[in-house]
């Protein structure tokens, strides 16, 4: 049977749309908000009833009848620590989003579309390994200091999506492969993958781990203390150093890759010199997870924007390879991974899980 299946992708100025029906994308458009539309909302949950309307007017607009769609599946937001999979949309799981237990971020705006509009609808509605997936090993989650442990929070939909891929690529199922999988974009996260499970990542969200185009990554905690508390610095110019304007943009002010690149391919020492030390970083990373799993790796992979730099690529590759085969899935198929994780449940190879 086909189904019709609607895809949301609330991002903090825009709102990604998709329709499949069948094994088709008949539509995909991204929406942008201008900050004058936003402004008059103090929560981003308050923008629900705006992003609904402009949702339903760009269906109608397209000739699609909403009240063809089986199921919507949206991005998960900041919800309490779940397992990987497909979750039904509950009134729970809308009061946990609407309040922000782990924050305040667009994608919560997600599940709240996707359970209102299902209920106007008349359809199922999910979201699919959200970013607060939490399948960590016990001990990887001690942190040295007990008044810290080390959470999970990454770019879960694209790895758990391009990890099941290479898997069936390699002629295996993702429950059967063990796999270090990279996401490089805005942040990097670096999961180990063992038999359907991430059991080790670090928390790209918040800086953890290698420097990438715009965080600091893990930092040198005696200095970083010393900034903290030198009254030169305030709250604000730390955080955003570690998320927001760290990495690239602290060391050559911008976080291009393509301009970086460039400024390479034209002499620049001092790019190709932090480009290099992203790479290091990239990989030590990578090379940090294989004991956790005595060095039994599958496959590396790497996957998101910056997997479309080839001097990038091409470095981290030499520092890995001796661990297991590299693969390369440059970008991100957020999209329809989002689609892929409701059809598995609608086909029955998946049971949606009830968040609680």
């Amino acid at each position: 049977m086909d189904y019709n299946i609607l895809v949301l992708n609330p991002g903090s100025t825009s709102t990604k749309i998709a329709l499949y029906q069948g094994a088709e994308c008949v539509l995909e458009k991204t929406v942008r908000h201008s900050t004058g539309d936003l402004r008059g909302y103090k929560k981003i949950a308050d923008q629900k009833n705006f992003r609904r309307k402009i949702i339903m007017e760009t269906l109608r607009e397209e000739g699609f009848a909403v009240e063809d769609i089986d199921a919507i599946s949206a991005r998960g937001g900041l919800l309490k620590p779940i397992p990987g999979g497909t979750w039904e949309v509950n009134e729970k799981m809308v009061a946990d989003l609407e309040a922000g237990v782990q924050g305040e971020h667009a994608s919560n705006l997600a599940g709240i579309l996707a359970y209102q509009m299902g209920q106007q609808i008349g359809c199922r509605a999910f979201i699919v390994d959200p970013v607060i997936v939490d399948e960590m090993d016990k001990i990887a989650k001690y942190s040295g200091m007990p008044e810290i442990e080390r959470r999970s929070i990454f770019h879960a939909l694209n790895q758990k999506a391009v990890a099941r891929d290479v898997a069936k690529e390699m002629g295996t199922e993702y429950k059967k492969a063990n796999l270090i999988v990279t996401h490089m974009g805005g942040g990097v996260s670096v999961g180990l993958h063992r038999e359907g499970k991430v059991v080790d990542v670090n928390n790209a969200l918040d800086g953890e781990g290698p420097f990438s185009p715009e965080r600091s990554g893990g930092l040198p905690v005696g200095d970083l203390v010393k900034l903290c508390f030198s009254e030169e610095y305030n709250q604000g110019f730390i955080k955003k150093r570690i998320k927001g304007q760290g990495g690239l943009v602290a060391y050559l002010g911008t976080n291009d890759l393509i301009k970086v690149e460039k400024d390479i391919e034209n002499g620049d020492k001092k790019a190709e010199e932090v480009l290099e030390a992203m790479a290091y970083q990239i990989a030590k990373e990578i090379g940090s997870l294989a004991p956790a799993n005595s060095g039994k790796i599958d496959a590396i992979i790497l996957t998101g924007g910056m997997a479309h730099c080839p001097p990038l690529v091409r470095l981290i590759e030499e520092g890995v390879r001796y661990i297991a085969p590299v693969k390369i899935k440059p970008g991100e198929k957020e999209m329809e991974a989002l689609w892929e994780g409701a059809l598995r449940v609608l086909q029955g190879q998946e049971k949606a899980q009830i968040y609680s």
